[in-house]
């Protein structure tokens, strides 16, 4: 019986699998979702972290954090959505390193976090631009910057972002696309002066 279930469990889809775990809770469904992709995680975390330990670590923290997101989490394309989560605590764990001084190589990783705005590859170029980023928060009128601050900084989902603020999954996610625009405009804006 147990090892017609594992040839079942082996011939499910992504989504199938994401439906079973949520019907049931049995973390056996997620295992063999995560065996399909551990690589591609474990790629993402050496990419970002730069460091094989720090990166086996990773792969395990994301998998608990699977545990937790996907109870109730709708996913349609679980290979990008998990790629996405990847990334983001990849990026959480350097901005965290960051802020505790220790040296942080990746400049591009964090600088994602900095919503994608480029920069060159002077030494100082990378903190400038975040404390750029953080004076153009601080002139974001009040909803986009409680969005943006719950999504990019604090790694909200959509639908945490609008329990925590009350305003409906539209307004949630306009105000984190306009946030988004207006902080690229402003530290573009900020770097041109200093040019």
């Amino acid at each position: 019986m147990f090892s017609k279930k594992r040839t079942d469990i082996a011939q499910k889809t992504d989504l199938e699998l994401i439906f079973a775990y949520q019907e049931d809770q049995d973390n056996r469904w997620l295992g063999e979702l995560y065996k399909r992709y551990m690589n591609l995680v474990y790629g993402v975390c050496l990419k970002y972290l730069k460091d094989r330990d720090a990166a086996q670590d990773m792969v395990m923290q994301v998998f608990e954090k699977l545990l937790s997101q996907l109870q109730n989490q709708k996913v349609e394309n679980f290979k990008s959505w998990l790629y996405v989560l990847t990334k983001n605590e990849c990026l959480m764990l350097l901005r965290k390193q960051k802020s505790q001084g220790h040296s942080v190589e990746n400049g591009e990783a964090v600088m994602e976090i900095a919503l994608a705005v480029h920069h060159d590859t002077e030494p100082n170029a990378l903190e400038s631009d975040l404390t750029k980023l953080e004076d153009c928060i601080s002139q974001l009128n009040k909803e986009q910057k409680v969005c943006v601050q719950f999504f990019y900084i604090e790694k909200k989902s959509y639908q945490e972002v609008v329990a925590l603020t009350g305003f409906d999954l539209k307004k949630v996610k306009s105000y984190i696309q306009n946030g988004r625009r207006n902080l690229k405009i402003c530290v573009e804006n900020l770097r041109e002066k200093e040019a």
